[in-house]
């Protein structure tokens, strides 16, 4: 891949991939009057010299129209280009990457390449599925909990058996939560943003191996996927410890990978590597819950050994 500096008053800046060279110049930050070289030039030469190399041909003639007088379209021939043009009223910096999608139903989520991805590592992705535990918590047990009365108080009414009407009462309230959850998680992971609750919470997305969003046939996929990592006593998420892109089995089956929410965007500076104050929390309640559990459990299994002695 070829690789470019550019000079910034008495300083050399760089080296620098193609596309970023792109935005810099789409976002004013370089001129056509920029001397820019990389290897194998024998000296440095004005932007202006090297735009059909540079792919930059229609953003110099917008920036040539700048300088005689007109007006300087340049960020807006970029945001159509690349698709993230800002709703009106509002600005570059205070577009979201979770933010609803226009009126029209267009996308407006195309990935950028060429920038920096921080892809979330284990704990981020597990503060992230902690606050969706317990956000699909309640709704799924007070669905179940109407179905599995009502199908117990139906057959009961029919004549059948107390033990089958319970049997089918827990089977219809386990699919009816099974249902909840590939909704849940099936339809924000192929939202614009590509994150559930608890990823928008933590700052972290799901995205194509390439940054593009997700179908929501491959969403669906990808929540059938981590049932697969959990059979496997659940060494299908602890992969996304040590795998290099922070892949868990399921990722790697439906190619990908989760990111930060800032990744695949035009401003990929805003990427965080730290876990960030959320998530450290999270963690810590989560801890503190699974050490009460602990305890719980301990005191129960005491006091029925107590009883049977």
């Amino acid at each position: 891949m070829t690789e470019w500096y550019y000079a910034e008053g008495q300083q050399r800046q760089g080296p620098l991939p193609v596309a970023e060279i792109r935005q810099r110049f789409q976002r004013g930050q370089l001129t056509l009057d920029t001397l820019v070289w990389r290897e194998g030039m024998g000296q440095w030469a004005a932007l202006r010299q090297v735009v059909d190399e540079l792919g930059l041909q229609t953003l110099a003639d917008a920036s040539t129209a700048t300088a005689s007088g007109g007006f300087d379209l340049r960020s807006d021939y970029a945001a159509i280009d690349n698709g993230t043009a800002p709703l009106p009223g509002t600005g570059a910096l205070s577009n979201s990457p979770y933010a609803a999608p226009g009126a029209g139903g267009g996308d407006y989520s195309q990935p950028v390449q060429g920038g920096e991805i921080v892809y979330a590592g284990f704990w981020k992705r597990f503060a992230a599925y902690l606050i969706d535990y317990f956000v699909l918590l309640i709704p799924s047990w007070i669905v179940g909990a109407i179905l599995g009365v009502g199908i117990g108080a139906g057959m009961g009414a029919a004549g059948s058996g107390g033990t089958a009407a319970e049997v089918t009462a827990q089977l219809v309230s386990g699919l009816a939560g099974l249902v909840i959850s590939l909704a849940y998680y099936g339809w924000f992971h192929a939202s614009r943003g590509g994150a559930t609750l608890g990823k928008m919470a933590i700052g972290i997305k799901v995205v194509r191996g390439n940054g593009e969003r997700l179908t929501l046939g491959r969403s669906i996929g990808r929540y059938f996927a981590t049932i697969l990592s959990s059979l496997t006593l659940m060494i299908g998420y602890l992969m996304a410890a040590f795998t290099d892109r922070k892949q868990a089995l399921h990722d790697l089956i439906c190619d990908t990978v989760v990111v930060d929410r800032w990744a695949f965007s035009d401003q990929p500076h805003l990427q965080r590597h730290e876990l960030g104050t959320v998530t450290v929390v999270v963690l810590v309640i989560g801890g503190l819950l699974m050490l009460a559990g602990f305890a719980v459990m301990i005191f129960a299994i005491g006091m029925i050994a107590k009883m049977a002695g």
